[in-house]
Parts: structure tokens; sequence; C-alpha cells
């Protein structure tokens, strides 16, 4: 038995371990940064800490974080947010020598933090990737978008900066046509940038755990629904078969920076066509759908840290149940509204039909629909996250 803490308990994913290594009989410390996180809920939380917004301080989130690893005796901390994974880093020699943190090396963080290297290396390896320029102003960034056609892809070069104390996010948008390219490129002036031949089709993660680039375990899932409607985090997801090609491409590129931990290998998939997205160093929002499924990869990663990894010998944990899904409800609900609001997405992209999005609302009332948050051994987190989103879904009528 060990003392494991969990950052971010509100966050489904994070739900998932906590529920998992509560189940194994681990002690389990849960943390986050919103005080009615719905993860401190859990039956399987054992006690709950509450730190500083990275966002808001880099160095006050990672003391809180380091003083709860030095009160409860934490064998192992799981940063399940990049700005967590920042905050326990910049605690330095505050955090306990016995604490083990659940994240890759630093040079193989690096290589999934910088789209730009992640672009060199799948190519190193020979892993397809959309056609990508790095531009730096506006002029040049019209004078590529023209070579690779419209819609394009903006994406900053790197999805997290830290700036003055603090984490800041950037997030990957979409062009339809010179105005709106202008647009973005005026939201990030001053930083590299990222324009990418835009591919449809459906985003597919290949979710891994590996020990220095050996694939330990493996699943896949399928993107149902995404937030936004352009392409983002799942709203809603399901167990697909393991592709044996995409899994490939997905072991060289961890092979090729001899990743230790958890990852999730993103592509865009139309028939045989398969493009790299990007490499998510940290611990993925559809976890659930793959712990549901079974492929328990909370509990793996903790044995791996805490154990070491499997002999040479043992085959991957590849077997699992195929069709499973499971909803993450905020992002159902927020995938509705963009559907059945005025504004569409940029020139080019399919927008969903309104029936679609109103068969998801109905869908949300209805009973035995899989939920992140929602499990009838642990319900209080479901009925905690059902408060929180409609406390935000006022405040947006509110406003």
């Amino acid at each position: 038995m060990a003392v494991v803490l969990v950052t971010d308990a509100g966050r489904g994913s994070a739900l998932a371990v906590i529920r998992s290594l509560g189940r194994a009989g681990h002690v389990v410390i849960a943390a986050d940064e919103d005080r009615r996180s719905s993860g401190f809920r859990s039956r399987h939380a054992t006690a709950s800490v509450v730190y500083e917004p990275p966002a808001r301080s880099i160095v006050t989130a990672g003391r809180a974080l380091a003083d709860a690893c030095v009160r409860y005796g934490v064998d192992l901390a799981v940063p399940v947010t990049d700005e967590a994974a920042v905050a326990l880093a910049s605690a330095g020699d505050a955090l306990p020598a016995s604490t083990v943190v659940a994240v890759a090396n630093e040079a193989a963080l690096s290589v999934a933090g910088d789209k730009r290297a992640t672009i060199d290396l799948a190519r190193c390896v020979g892993v397809p990737v959309p056609d990508t320029v790095v531009v730096e102003g506006t002029e040049d960034a019209m004078a590529a978008a023209a070579d690779l056609g419209w819609p394009v892809v903006v994406k900053p070069a790197r999805s997290r900066v830290a700036s003055a104390g603090s984490v800041q996010s950037r997030t990957v948008d979409y062009a339809g046509s010179p105005a709106e390219l202008a647009t973005r490129m005026a939201a990030v002036a001053g930083e590299p940038v990222l324009l990418q031949r835009f591919h449809g089709g459906t985003g597919v993660g290949v979710n891994l755990l590996a020990h220095e680039g050996r694939v330990l375990a493996a699943f896949q899932h399928e993107r149902v629904r995404e937030v936004p409607i352009t392409g983002g985090p799942s709203a809603m997801r399901r167990s697909v078969p393991l592709d044996d090609r995409l899994l490939a491409h997905a072991r060289a590129l961890l092979e090729a920076v001899a990743w230790t931990g958890l990852a999730m290998v993103e592509f865009k998939v139309h028939g045989e066509d398969a493009r790299l997205m990007e490499i998510n160093g940290r611990i993925w929002g559809s976890l659930p759908v793959a712990v549901r499924a079974g492929v328990d990869f909370p509990l793996l990663l903790a044995r791996l840290h805490l154990e070491g990894p499997p002999s040479p010998g043992e085959p991957p944990v590849i077997e699992y149940e195929v069709g499973v899904r499971s909803r993450n409800l905020w992002l159902e609900t927020r995938w509705a509204w963009s559907v059945l609001r005025p504004a569409g997405p940029p020139a080019g992209l399919r927008r969903p039909r309104r029936r679609e999005a109103a068969a998801v609302v109905a869908d949300l009332f209805r009973p035995g629909t899989a939920d992140d948050h929602f499990e009838l051994s642990d319900p209080m987190p479901g009925f905690s996250e059902v408060a929180a989103v409609a406390r935000r879904l006022v405040r947006r009528a509110g406003r």
C-alpha cells in the first residue's frame, strides 16, 4: 500500500485515477485548485488539498503540493495536467526525495511540449504529419496559407508557456479566410506559430504506458464528439480495436525519446490516410473510457513507478472491450450549445446538424449513459459535477 497524491481531482481523468488506486488499497490524497472539486467527494479520497491555481502562481502552487507530500508522506505524486506538473517541478528541494513524480523525463517532455520538435521527430522516424510551415508574422502566414489551402490550422509552437511566475495556455485554432487568419495571428503576436494543412477525418488516440520506450500497455479510442467542433478534447468517445499501423507509429515516437510513463499519441484518420496531430505527454482527458474498457492505466502506472517495470518477457496489456463509450457531461453540454448557437465554424469546416445536438441534449437526461464522473459505487462526485455544470450554465446564461 502506498500514499498517492493526485492533482486536478475534479477532472474525470483524475477521478479515474483516484478510484482505481483507491480500489487497489492505496491511500489517495485528492488535490485541486477548486475548493468545490468533485474529486474531494469520492469515497476513495482519504484527504483533500487545495492549492493556488498555477495560472496565477507556479511557485505558490508548487509549495502547497510539496507541503502536502511532506505532511502525508506521499510516495507517488500524479500530476494530471501540464500546469500541475510544472508546479511540482518548481518545488525543487521542498519536494521530499522519497516522493516519485509520475512524469516522463525532461528531454522527452520537451519534445512532446514543443510542436516543432514533435513534427521533426515524426519526420525522422517516418510517421506521417500534416504539411507544416513555421511562421512568425501575419505576412509570412498569409503566404504560407496560400500554398496550404483554406482552412488552415493555427498551432502555437507550445501549448503551455511559463511567464511571470504563472502558466499560460495556448490553444489550437483554425482560419477559413485571410481575415480570420489575420485575427488569429494578432492573438499570438511575437510567438512562432505552426500553420498546417487541414486534414478532416476522425480523431483517434493511441493510449500508452511505456518504460524507456518499451510499450507496457496500449489502448485505442476514437472521438465521437469534440469541443470545439473543429477539434479538441473529446466530449464523447468510444473504445475501438488497436490499429497495428497507428500502434507502430506511436511506438516509434516513444522509443525515439525513451519515454517512461503515460502518453496519448493523437492522429487524424480519414480512410487509409493517418496524420500525427500531437503527443500528449500528460494524463489524457478520455482516460475513463480506457479504464471502463479494461485497461487500468492508473494502477499499471503506479506499479511501474513503485515496483519497477515488468520482466522483459512479459507481454503488453492490450486486451480490452471494444465499443465502450463514456462522456464528459460539461463538454457534451458545450458541444450541443456550440451546434445550436448561430455562430458556426470557420469557412470550409463542416457544422454538425442541429438535430444531432438535440439528440445529445436528450441523451443527457437518459439514465445509464456512461459518464466520466458518475459511478454507482461512488456516486457523490457525479452529483457534484451535475451541480458544477448547472452553475456554469447559469453563469453563461447571465452573460
